[in-house]
């Protein structure tokens, strides 16, 4: 796999976590004081290099959880991780739940090693602990797509599963979707620069470049008209800090100074420097936007009224920006690279077994969109009966406290042992009822590096159609 040029990889990951927003788990908290007694934990690596971590009670009840984690930056240390925070691993452990989970061989976009890996770690349990009667796949934002994926690919191996904040929308779709919001960027605010979209040789100068530019677009109202242009074509929330209220549906300039925090400290790092990493993976460029329209987009977009308002009070033609890009060329794929991105992987949207996915409405780096593509693609394969998806109203990616995890994880446990879903405890109302009930050491969350108790946020949310859908049943688009 080609390393990143320029700065150490490393660099960019200290940039892009001094947002506070962790790709590879759950909000950061600290391990209980008084933790489950009498665990046993193990440790052991593959062939391929990857490590993997299991922990299992003295009182097991015979269920796994296997944990799969998130996007580590390229440089970055890649330990084994068998669960998103410790505070909900003990709780699991305290209740006889064991857990597992594994490092991935590589870094970056590791899915084609995060599938198998994860299956090893499965084996690996089995001969070291036993045959568990039942393995539950769960995981957080990339870990999300890993989770969607091995039931996808490994059926028989789980008996449920829990997607938290993925990329559910599958490969393609999501790098598609991030190259139009590139596209829109190069075209409208940086037209005469030497930005690469794909094809990214310098990903630090590149990334740099891109940043620069968009500080300098923020100082005026056309820039920041544009900037939310941009930002809509990836259905970008304008609610960026967890724990801050939501910004007013009319207060559009709030929303797009939240979208350009999204930009500059989180989405940009992906689109405009850890591209290069997924191209090294797949051969070439793997994204296209041949035959989008993005006057429809716009206006199936979750940020329509926003991008309206701005360009109103900024005097800019909205009509003619979006002429300016559907008349702009466009960028091609490479077949072979589009094929190894939708092995690694995209949905069709095949159940046996149920499944409940969880997403906070303020995701600006996975955004809420991706539940609907995912549910989409269950309903065309006719298995929407084994599909339930809850949200949580606040900002942040994975941005969940324990209590709403655990909350998730026993409506899943209780489908499971019911045979069915209980409605009931679906309801808004009732998970966060449930939440409370789990007491004040649960229901907190890690911010500006402290523990703040937190209540259980549970809403009812209906996500706006994803607007670059690319699946299994059948594929779309042009190359």
């Amino acid at each position: 796999m080609r390393k990143l040029r320029g700065r150490p990889a490393a660099a960019l990951s200290a940039a892009v976590l001094a947002a506070g927003i962790s790709f590879a788990a759950a909000p950061a908290l600290a391990a209980p004081q008084a933790g489950p007694a009498d665990v046993t934990t193990l440790t052991g690596s593959f062939a391929d290099g990857a490590t993997y971590e299991i922990q299992v009670p003295d009182n097991w009840n015979g269920t796994l959880f296997l944990y799969s984690h998130g996007y580590v930056t390229p440089g970055s240390a890649n330990p084994a991780q068998d669960v998103g925070d410790p505070v909900t691993g003990a709780y699991l452990l305290g209740h006889g739940y064991a857990l597992a989970g594994s490092s991935y061989a590589t870094t970056g976009w590791a899915i084609q090693q995060a599938l198998p890996d994860q299956i090893a770690t499965l084996d690996a349990f089995s001969q070291r602990v036993g045959q568990p009667r039942h393995t539950i796949a769960w995981g957080h934002s990339l870990g999300g797509i890993i989770t969607a994926g091995l039931i996808q690919t490994f059926p028989s191996r789980f008996s449920a599963a829990l997607p938290m904040c993925g990329v559910l929308s599958g490969g393609v779709a999501t790098w598609n979707t991030a190259l139009d919001a590139e596209f829109a960027f190069q075209q409208l605010i940086a037209p005469a620069s030497n930005l690469q979209l794909v094809n990214i040789t310098n990903p630090v100068a590149n990334l740099t470049s891109a940043e620069t530019i968009a500080s300098q677009a923020q100082t005026t109202p056309a820039g920041q008209a544009r900037l939310a242009l941009v930002a809509a074509l990836g259905d970008t929330p304008g609610w960026f800090t967890p724990l801050s209220p939501e910004p007013a549906r009319t207060d559009f300039a709030g929303q797009e100074a939240n979208q350009f925090l999204w930009d500059t400290q989180v989405t940009f790092p992906f689109v405009f420097a850890f591209r290069a990493e997924l191209e090294a993976r797949a051969g070439g460029n793997a994204s296209w936007n041949t035959g989008v329209d993005y006057v429809r987009d716009l206006h199936q977009s979750a940020d329509f009224a926003e991008v309206k308002g701005l360009y109103k009070a900024a005097g800019l033609n909205l009509n003619a920006d979006l002429a300016t890009l559907n008349h702009a060329a466009r960028i091609k794929a490479d077949p072979s690279a589009v094929a190894y991105l939708a092995r690694n992987i995209t949905f069709n949207g095949e159940l046996r077994m149920p499944v409940l996915t969880m997403h906070t409405t303020g995701d600006g780096l996975v955004v809420p969109e991706n539940e609907q593509a995912y549910a989409s693609v269950v309903r065309r394969a006719g298995d929407s009966r084994l599909l339930r998806q809850i949200f949580v109203n606040r900002a942040g990616h994975c941005a969940f406290t324990p209590a709403e995890t655990i909350s998730a994880v026993n409506v899943l446990l209780n489908r499971m042992q019911a045979g069915r879903w209980d409605d009931h405890a679906l309801r808004t109302s009732s998970l966060n009822t449930a939440a409370a009930a789990l007491g004040p050491g649960l229901n907190v969350f890690s911010s500006g590096g402290s523990v703040v108790a937190t209540p259980a946020a549970f809403t009812s949310f209906q996500p706006t159609r994803y607007l670059r859908p690319f699946d299994q049943r059948p594929r779309r688009g042009r190359h």
